[in-house]
């Protein structure tokens, strides 16, 4: 043992001597990091990078614009202090409980539809009609109907992110191999295991992806409906910080918004993983 602990150490020490050749420097990692991280968010640094100097300098009104550590610095100091942590709870309250019921409502209806041409084909027209009228649009109908509570901001959202949902499962199901579907019928397999087996898990790819445009809708549809009416929620903070002209205020509250969604796509991206390990072998 002692003769083998020798021989360790001492090629570990020559391996040293000559320059650590089998060794990656730090300065090889940062440069590794960097070739992984520019080709993808370099366009987004430089962006941000030309925000900061032009506000900075001069270049841009920097009262409009304000410099991008003074809009972090009054995000930070408002997450302190917790000025905007009741905003965030309830926003995120109203936006996911409308996109919890778009997915109860919408994945079971998709399902349903996507197998069954006939009913498909009758409810298409008006599914069609509903997703082309804006949701903004149908606002004020929904406050005459639900009044200027918490129901009209929720059933709002909830109208906006149904219809990716239920149109990327019907897609999604209309879109399964039917070679697979006649094999699982040949070795003698139910409907009931033919969509369990074959249907759903086939379909749960397309599914995430209208889970995701959902989940961006509902917190693009979360500013309209916190900009009337309501007097909590991060819309109502970016216009009650455009009305009192706080303008790094209001960009922090716009840039937290990024943050969530960028937070709630990761969520899901990430759950699509672990669920459909399948569809993605390198994962």
């Amino acid at each position: 043992m002692a003769y083998e602990i020798n021989q360790v150490l001492s090629t570990s020490f020559s391996r040293l001597k000559s320059g650590g050749s089998h060794t990656p420097t730090f300065a090889s990692h940062v440069r590794g990091v960097l070739a992984s991280l520019l080709p993808r968010y370099g366009l987004l640094i430089a962006f941000l990078a030309l925000w900061q100097v032009s506000s900075t300098e001069g270049w841009i009104n920097p009262a409009i614009f304000p410099p991008l550590n003074v809009i972090l610095s009054a995000l930070w100091t408002n997450l302190a202090n917790g000025a905007l942590l009741d905003d965030i709870a309830i926003s995120l309250q109203r936006s996911g409980t409308a996109f919890a019921f778009a997915v109860v409502t919408g994945i079971p209806l998709g399902l349903f539809m996507g197998q069954f041409r006939t009913v498909e084909q009758a409810l298409d027209p008006i599914l069609q009609l509903f997703r082309q009228t804006s949701a903004l649009a149908l606002y004020p109908v929904f406050i005459l109907l639900l009044g200027l509570g918490e129901t009209s901001k929720i059933f709002v959202i909830f109208w906006a992110t149904l219809f990716p949902v239920l149109l990327a499962t019907i897609g999604g199901v209309k879109e399964v191999d039917q070679k697979l579907i006649e094999m699982a019928r040949t070795y003698g397999a139910g409907p009931l295991t033919i969509f369990r087996r074959v249907i759903l898990p086939a379909s749960v790819p397309a599914i995430f992806v209208g889970l995701r445009l959902s989940a961006t809708t509902a917190l693009l549809l979360l500013i309209a409906a916190e900009m009337i009416g309501a007097n909590k929620g991060i819309g109502f903070q970016v216009m009650n910080a455009q009305y009192n002209f706080q303008i790094p205020l209001m960009f922090a509250a716009i840039l937290l918004l990024a943050f969530l969604g960028l937070a709630a796509n990761a969520l899901l991206v990430l759950l699509q993983r672990r669920l459909c390990r399948w569809s993605h072998p390198n994962a």
